[in-house]
């Protein structure tokens, strides 16, 4: 199977079987997206979606966030992972998006990672989530999923990653691929023991090929 067909098979699979495939963070507005996602890193999104309404109904918007002080948001997320950072990076972005922004959630990848806690994934996140622009966000999902299935070849980072997979997959589904190998990861495709007698990619797949020639 050449690349150009893997890339083909992969995605008429789960545009079968994923058509409406979504963030499992709980969010209403760009802003609550922000805020779970820069909680999520290192944290699983069920944790988030658990700590996330608290802090919403004390700080309903950017506004009331930037008026925080560390004392007052740190109990809210203190069962999240790193809370003492992300509190500070909660707080710090607030702070920007009000002063530098008017308020209003950036929409683009240059702008958003200018933001305390914002890095090139979570920007991407914002962007293809929000606005569906054909930004890529990879994960330790994302990232092991594409090696092991053959989407990517020797992609040592993220970054690598990433551009692999921007060059091979349609711009208009990048949005939706993104969450497609995302969840493909958290449920069949995970880290250890893969479960590969449920997956419908194997035809596709590189890492179930070797299994078989091993076995």
């Amino acid at each position: 199977m050449t690349q150009k067909e893997r890339y083909a098979f992969v995605l008429k699979y789960f545009e079968t079987h994923a058509p409406n495939a979504e963030t499992e963070l709980i969010y209403d507005n760009p802003y609550q997206l922000l805020v779970a996602v820069i909680l999520s890193a290192q944290c699983t999104d069920k944790r988030v979606n658990m700590t996330t309404p608290a802090i919403f109904a004390q700080y309903p918007d950017v506004y009331a966030l930037s008026t925080a002080t560390f004392d007052d948001l740190f109990p809210l997320i203190r069962s999240i992972s790193y809370p003492n950072n992300k509190t500070k990076h909660l707080i710090g972005m607030a702070q920007m998006v009000v002063q530098d922004f008017n308020g209003e959630i950036p929409a683009t990848v240059p702008e958003l990672i200018k933001l305390p806690g914002v890095g090139r994934k979570t920007a991407n996140v914002i962007t293809s989530v929000v606005h569906q622009q054909p930004n890529m966000a990879v994960d330790t999902h994302v990232f092991r999923v594409s090696a092991r299935i053959g989407l990517t070849v020797n992609a040592k980072t993220p970054l690598q990653t990433e551009l692999q997979l921007l060059k091979n997959i349609p711009e208009e589904k990048v949005h939706i691929a993104h969450h497609w190998l995302i969840l493909h990861g958290r449920y069949i495709c995970v880290a250890r023991s893969p479960k590969c007698g449920e997956c419908g990619l194997r035809p596709a797949c590189k890492y179930y090929a070797k299994l078989v020639k091993a076995s």
